[in-house]
Order: C-alpha cells, then sequence, then structure tokens
C-alpha cells in the first residue's frame, strides 16, 4: 500500500513577497509583481517588463561565502528550503540524514553564468573561464546546494521538464515517500533567469508579452492577453510521511493525494490544440487522489497569459470535466507573479495550500475582458470559499504536462 504524504512546511521567494505570508498577502490583495526591468538595459529589446523579486538578501538566509559560490537560482532555492525547514519546525540532529531527501529543479539553470564566462571567453580566451563554470550553472546545483546546506543525505533527484518543473518535482518526491524511499522530502522549483539571454530568446519566440503597462502585461484568460511576463524566485515545501510527522507532532497543512504525468508529443512549444494531454495528466491525478471528477472544485491553472495557453488549457479542463467544467473555479496565479517557469509550479502549489487552508480563492488579477473562447469561471475577483481538493496544472515546453491534487488536512477520529 502507498504510504500518505502531508506537508508540514512551506517557503517562498516570490516577485510580491519573500515569504509564504507576503506571498500570500499580496495574493490575497490582488498585488501585481511586474515592472520595468532593473536587472539589464533593455534598450533595443522587445520585452521591458518582468517579475522580479525585490529586495534580496542571500546573507539573510545563509553564510556569505557559501552565497557567492552559488548561482541567483540557488540561493533562491536554499532560501525558501530554509524557511520550509524553520516552518515545519523538524529537528535535522534527530532525524537520520539517509532518510530526508531532496527533489529541487530549475527549468534553466544559471544563464547569467553562462552570459558572464562567454563574454570573458571571446574577449579574453578560453584560459580566463572560472573554474567553477559548469558547478555554477547546471540546473542540479538547487537540489545540490540545498542537501549540502542542512545535511540531507537520502535521495536527491533534480527533475528538468521547463514550466512543469515545479509541480514534477513535488509529485516525484511524494512518490519517492509513498514507496518507501524516504521519510521526508525537500520538494520544488527555482528560478532566475531575468538575463539578456533569457528575455531576448522567449521573445524570439513571441511567447512574452511585449505590454508596459504593469496592469495590462500578465491577464490570463483575458481576451487581450499577449504573452507571458518572465518572473523569477522559488518554492519548496517539507512533504513528510503521515506517521513520520505524527510522531513528532508535526503541524500539517495538507495533503498530497494525487499526481499525473503525460507528453502532448505533438510539439515543442505549443500545448496539443484539443487539450487531450493536459486532460489525461488531470485525470490521472484525480484517479490516483481516488475520488470522481465532479469532487474537484477548483483549479490553479498553469494559466500563462499567452494565447495558446489558456485557449488549449481551457479546452483540456472542458474535455474531460464536461458540464461540470461550468462549476469550477479557476485561477491563474501568474496574474501576479508573473511565470516562474521551473518554480511556477511549486509556489502555485503553496498557493493551493493556503486557499485551501484559509476557505479563500485568490482572483486572477488583471483579468477583465472575458474570451468568447475561454468562457470559464477564472476568479475575476477574490472569494470566500471552503474546498476539500485543489488541483494544480502545468504545463512545459516539450509536452510535459503535469497535474497535482492537495487535499484539506482533517483531523481523523480515533476508533477503539
Amino acid at each position: 500500500m502507498k504510504r500518505r504524504v502531508v506537508v508540514t512546511g512551506m517557503g517562498a521567494i516570490t516577485p510580491i513577497g519573500n515569504s509564504v505570508e507576503a506571498f500570500w498577502m499580496g495574493l490575497k490583495s490582488k498585488k501585481i509583481g511586474f515592472d520595468l526591468i532593473t536587472k539589464f538595459d533593455t534598450e533595443g529589446y522587445k520585452c521591458k517588463i518582468a517579475a522580479e523579486v525585490k529586495e534580496f538578501d542571500a546573507s539573510q538566509y545563509m553564510d556569505p561565502k557559501a552565497a557567492k559560490r552559488m548561482e541567483l537560482f540557488c540561493q533562491y532555492a536554499v532560501a525558501a528550503a530554509k524557511e520550509a525547514i524553520d516552518d515545519s519546525k523538524i529537528n535535522l540532529e534527530k532525524e537520520d540524514p539517509f532518510r530526508i531527501g531532496v527533489s529541487i529543479g530549475s527549468g534553466v539553470g544559471s544563464l547569467q553564468a553562462v552570459e558572464r564566462e562567454h563574454t570573458k571567453l571571446l574577449e579574453k580566451g578560453p584560459g580566463r573561464i572560472a573554474p567553477l563554470l559548469v558547478p555554477l550553472m547546471i540546473t542540479n546545483m538547487a537540489a545540490g546546494n540545498v542537501s549540502i546546506q542542512f545535511g540531507l543525505k537520502g535521495k536527491n533527484i533534480n527533475v528538468v521538464t521547463a514550466c512543469a518543473t515545479g509541480t514534477n518535482s513535488i509529485g516525484e518526491a511524494m512518490r519517492s515517500i509513498q514507496y518507501g524511499e524516504a521519510e521526508v522530502m525537500l520538494a520544488g522549483g527555482c528560478e532566475g533567469s531575468i538575463t539578456p539571454i533569457g528575455i531576448a530568446g522567449f521573445s524570439a519566440l513571441t511567447a512574452l508579452s511585449t505590454s508596459t503597462d504593469p496592469k495590462r502585461c500578465s491577464i490570463p484568460f483575458d481576451k487581450e492577453r499577449s504573452g507571458f511576463v518572465m518572473g523569477e524566485g522559488a518554492g519548496v515545501v517539507v512533504l513528510e510521511e503521515l506517521e513520520h510527522a505524527k510522531a513528532r507532532g508535526a503541524k500539517i497543512y495538507g495533503e498530497v493525494v494525487g499526481y499525473g504525468v503525460t507528453a502532448d508529443a505533438y510539439h515543442i512549444t505549443s500545448p496539443a490544440e484539443d487539450g487531450s494531454g493536459a486532460a489525461k495528466a488531470m485525470e490521472y491525478a484525480i484517479s490516483d487522489a481516488g475520488i470522481a471528477i465532479n469532487e474537484i472544485e477548483y483549479i490553479n491553472a498553469h494559466g500563462t497569459s499567452t494565447h495558446h495557453n489558456d485557449l488549449f488549457e481551457t479546452r483540456a479542463i472542458k474535455l474531460l470535466f464536461g458540464n461540470h467544467a461550468d462549476k469550477l473555479k479557476i485561477n491563474s496565479t501568474k496574474s501576479m507573479v508573473g511565470h516562474l517557469l521551473g518554480a511556477a509550479g511549486a509556489v502555485e502549489f503553496i498557493a493551493c495550500i493556503k486557499e485551501i487552508q484559509e476557505g479563500y480563492l485568490h482572483a486572477t488579477a488583471g483579468y477583465e475582458i472575458p474570451d468568447e473562447e475561454c468562457d470559464l469561471d477564472y476568479c475575476k475577483e477574490g472569494q470566500s470559499k471552503e474546498i476539500r481538493y485543489a488541483l494544480s496544472n502545468s504545463l512545459g515546453f516539450g509536452g510535459h504536462n503535469a497535474s497535482i491534487v492537495v487535499k484539506k488536512w482533517e483531523e481523523e477520529a480515533c476508533l477503539f
């Protein structure tokens, strides 16, 4: 039998707040994290706006010397992991380090390191490349650095599925606990790719919004949507086997009950037009949770604000849920924090946990003009609603589809 998996800690670094509480308060107040890019000069770039993390100081979360040996995406991961561990109140000194693992991914890794050292290569030659270039830039170093910082010696993996990375990382961590490979897993995603090549590359795909209006640049499901806004940050959760959590008296935020993964096998950037791949991932996740389709009342959508994603995700929801789709509440966290790529699914998972806990669904900020083809309830305004299950979707370049189901934690009565 599969062991049960619960959430006992959460940490977040986002464009609207550098803690879970600040992030959640921002979501409830429809705070947007969009502004003109400050990390480099955007003269000549079509895209001028991003969702940057503000006032982040790595030395608040780790030794400054250690921070210097990490690129930004790793710093974000370590910072979010520290908050999650502190929040869980787990005493690492009393735990078997080989039974605590890490599943934290990044979709891109460090573009900054590549840009910096490539410039050096062209200007000064190969003999001047930094010895640590490779370990600084590769995506698995987020998971590696988290394990090093906190002495976690268990299963350590780095899932890279583009924009589905965060959700896949949490799902694979859940599986690791369910089947006895670990008692505790730190799981999530991180990203720090607001760089010249990052913005230019996604702009060349015509994937990014060219709007210069922070209030109308990331508007998922809105008829005037024109592309996504690049975000950055990290989300990390502590997943724990239920009996292990109970034995140490942990506070339980929610239970992870379902996980589904598929591939569109269709196109390297576009989801399948009929939504069949995403629909099947949702179906698998719901089936894995052991519940009926109509028990899902709320979906945290991938909702990027691109024309194709929002249309095809809407089709996927209709394909799976049929008439029940009209009863669903759907929102997009990306309407406030932008698209965090490999971190997106992780911070959206945290949003789901908070929404279930507090009985409040955040708005899809900026959503104003309905699209005739996107005609479901996308939560124009935030609203109080008690929900038992939340379904979170992530869809990545390459046709990666990942869905995860979170259940409200309900104390179980003792039977004598």
